[in-house]
């Protein structure tokens, strides 16, 4: 059996590795950020309000010519840090949080509807995942750039709905996690 892990940070044009003592909170509905989870110490040398770091990630093993895979969209506790804190900020910050559980979604769709080759199962798989990131980062930055990083709050207002309208779109494919 083949096993394969593939991680997704959200950080400036940062990748790290994943530690293995990280405080991770996996994206739930029912739960939202607070400031208390927000664990890290500010950037000196970011002029940003806030940083949100999370993590789409994708395990897959191989069996019989088939496949299962296990999709995760967690926060780190431990890399995300808010120098600016309050109700307003914080909402910007969740608005980066849902969209990687948008993006979550969509991976569980694309690999639900992946038919699987033998033959080129690792490239196509990898594909899938690299484009989702690629539309992913897209997204953050454009969600970013509109809002001023949330200054602009009629964009902000718009964002929010935007965001929420797309977590409804894709909500058939929320259950990758169970």
């Amino acid at each position: 059996m083949k096993y394969f892990l593939i991680n997704f940070f959200l950080l400036p044009a940062l990748l790290h590795a994943q530690e293995k003592n990280e405080e991770l909170i996996p994206w739930n509905e029912n739960r939202k950020l607070v400031w208390a989870d927000y664990k890290a110490k500010p950037n000196p040398n970011s002029d940003a309000a806030a940083s949100t770091t999370t993590y789409l990630g994708i395990e897959y093993s191989m069996r019989n010519k088939s496949f299962t895979y296990k999709i995760t969209c967690s926060f780190s506790k431990n890399r995300s840090w808010g120098l600016h804190q309050n109700d307003h900020i914080l909402g910007h910050e969740q608005g980066h949080f849902d969209i990687a559980e948008v993006f979550a979604r969509k991976l569980n769709k694309q690999m639900g509807e992946y038919k699987f080759n033998d033959k080129s199962y690792q490239q196509d798989l990898k594909k899938i995942y690299n484009d989702i990131l690629k539309e992913k980062e897209d997204l953050q930055n454009q969600y970013d750039s509109e809002t001023n990083h949330s200054i602009n709050k009629e964009k902000q207002a718009e964002w929010l709905k935007k965001i929420s309208k797309l977590l409804d779109n894709y909500s058939a494919y929320a259950g990758y996690n169970k």
